[in-house]
């Protein structure tokens, strides 16, 4: 197996190695990549600019309690994995706390140059490049038996099992 991605490869899989979303196995080889490659590098400091910016104390005047439940809380508020109390705690918070506001349209500008970027790659490579590197991986996926497959090795099981018991009554 060749164990190194292309550019267009590693952008792809960008998104999933910033959240921390891969397997070993293959962060190792985005890892690689991103030490072989400027231009990927580039993008990955860029993308992890973008994420201390918005998880450093910038101005402590707006580092207050519901800030910090803020901070902790909008990777979920934008994953919309609150619930509606939650979610609407937060709206209020980032309407009154400039630096959360700053903080929720920069990670919505991030997640907006992910998916673009991802977009981007997928319509100039009309392939898959997430299911090659599964398959470069030598990660085989399950087969799927057809029921007549399981049909016959079952019945050829109990044909055998007549047959010795013929046998075994007659001998």
């Amino acid at each position: 197996m060749q164990n190194e991605l292309t550019c267009n490869q590693v952008i792809a899989l960008m998104n999933f190695y910033v959240e921390d979303k891969l397997n070993e196995k293959l962060k190792s080889y985005v890892e690689d990549h991103l030490r072989k490659c400027p231009k990927c590098r580039e993008i990955y400091m860029q993308s992890q600019k973008v994420i201390s910016k918005i998880f450093t104390d910038e101005n402590e005047k707006y580092q207050t309690t519901q800030y910090k439940e803020f901070k902790n809380n909008i990777s979920a508020y934008i994953d919309n994995e609150l619930d509606e109390k939650d979610s609407v705690r937060i709206k209020k918070i980032a309407i009154t706390n400039p630096l959360a506001r700053k903080d929720l349209e920069d990670m919505y500008t991030f997640k907006r140059l992910l998916h673009n970027s991802f977009e981007k790659t997928r319509s100039e490579w009309k392939t898959d490049y997430s299911r090659q590197v599964i398959n470069k991986m030598d990660i085989v996926e399950p087969e799927k038996t057809p029921i007549y497959k399981i049909i016959g090795i079952f019945t050829a099981m109990l044909i055998l099992i007549v047959c010795c018991l013929i046998t075994m009554l007659y001998f």
